[in-house]
């Protein structure tokens, strides 16, 4: 060893201990400081557990706007029991969940049902849970037709349509229209996992969650915490937290609206309270004869 190699006598000295501990906790006091401005990721969570119509899909999109517009939630987890709803606000709420899959994955647990309208926006999520007698499906539209002719004594109306606003043609025209763009929905959200036919995705039918499985209308049976694990897994996110979107967006306890029909015995029907088309799933034990 050359002379220029060899270290001053007093190079060691000079770092003692007190340096090395210096340059040791510099950054991890610089860490700890940090750590007070970055947000810890969150997982947003959106719940349906009624019918999708006005005030349910209203809630919905303010919780998906706000999960859109907060860098922190990384990914969200849409937790369903519902038998659908409105056609309308159906669609309005599957537009909000395609943007906000633009940035940020969407996985769908299906807890008791998915059914009809509650499926179309399953279907247009990344990934889908399912329990093994979670019910699925109901892929189809509901819509009861006008009466015609229709005679009222007491009621006087200008044109042959404005008691119901349109033809039993057009309105099964309309229903047509909405069947078609639901299949294209679920043939897009699913794309290459269906194993069925056109035809028994229309068929109107209820699965199972594990038959669904098999026919690729869902991609997994398993458990709430589980999906959580998948959307931290697709987000690219570890050591996060579980957040309710609906306290984060400052929404109110969620109160059900009067969206389903009332029966003079003051009986709740599965039959929704006012005319119109639906993405809805009727229980075959309670339709009407």
């Amino acid at each position: 060893m050359t002379k220029s190699m060899i270290p001053p006598k007093n190079f060691f000295k000079s770092w003692d201990i007190k340096s090395i501990l210096l340059w040791g906790a510099l950054p991890l006091i610089t860490g700890i400081l940090l750590s007070f401005f970055i947000k810890q990721p969150l997982i947003g969570v959106i719940r349906l557990t009624d019918a999708i119509y006005n005030l349910s899909a209203r809630d919905m999109i303010t919780q998906i706007h706000y999960a859109s517009q907060h860098p922190e939630i990384k990914a969200i987890v849409l937790v369903m029991d519902s038998p659908g709803g409105t056609v309308a606000d159906t669609e309005a709420v599957y537009m909000e969940l395609a943007r906000l899959r633009q940035s940020k994955p969407v996985i769908t647990v299906i807890e008791g049902m998915a059914a009809s309208g509650a499926y179309y926006l399953a279907a247009g999520t990344d990934y889908i849970f399912a329990k093994p007698n979670s019910t699925v499906g109901s892929i189809g539209v509901y819509s009861s037709l006008p009466k015609y002719p229709l005679v009222v004594d007491d009621v006087y109306s200008t044109g042959p349509y404005k008691l119901w606003g349109s033809s039993r043609d057009a309105t099964m025209r309309e229903i047509e229209i909405a069947k078609q763009g639901f299949l294209q929905a679920v043939k897009l959200g699913r794309a290459k996992a269906l194993k069925t036919s056109d035809e028994i995705i229309l068929s109107g039918q209820v699965w199972n969650g594990s038959e669904s499985l098999k026919l690729g209308l869902v991609d997994e049976i398993g458990s709430l915490s589980q999906a959580y694990e998948k959307a931290a897994k697709m987000a690219h996110i570890a050591h996060y937290r579980v957040e309710d979107l609906r306290v984060l967006a400052g929404l109110p306890e969620y109160t059900p609206d009067q969206f389903f029909l009332t029966s003079s015995e003051g009986i709740l029907t599965p039959y929704p309270a006012k005319a119109g088309i639906y993405y809805l799933y009727v229980p075959p034990a309670e339709r009407l004869p």
